[in-house]
């Protein structure tokens, strides 16, 4: 994780070196991280996403059955991360008609680039719980 970390780093300050990026391009930039942020961070949010990472596509009921929530708070939910380009809505045309989700390529890159903090942020907890309690 450290040379991760190390890699990212450098790749910014490569970036801020050779190109002329104003502070107001920064500032753009944070203002919408901070959406995204804000939108991934909402209760369900992440969990849909790592479920349509995890299972390609599924429906409303084994999204439902999954988390546990009730069927407003999902399609809620769903409308909004929809809204967003997170994920798409699939209907099947065939008896029953069935509606299916998974992740539009920007869904799948935004859970592909959150894996790496979620670990690290799982990782760091963990240890910090270490400490606290050897």
């Amino acid at each position: 994780m450290e040379s991760t970390l190390e890699g990212i780093e450098r790749t910014l300050r490569s970036i801020l070196e050779n190109q002329e990026v104003s502070l107001e391009e920064v500032k753009e930039t944070v203002q919408g991280l901070e959406e995204s942020f804000n939108l991934l961070s909402q209760k369900w949010n992440l969990q849909i996403l790592f479920i349509l990472f995890l299972r390609n596509a599924v429906g409303f009921n084994g999204l439902k059955r999954i988390l546990g929530v009730n069927s407003r708070t999902l399609s809620d939910k769903l409308k909004s991360l929809g809204q967003h380009n997170y994920i798409k809505r699939m209907v099947e045309q065939r008896p029953p008609l069935r509606v299916r989700y998974s992740l539009t390529r920007y869904g799948r890159n935004t859970m592909l680039l959150a894996l790496p903090l979620l670990y690290y942020s799982v990782s760091d907890l963990s240890e910090m719980h270490r400490d606290k309690y050897p």
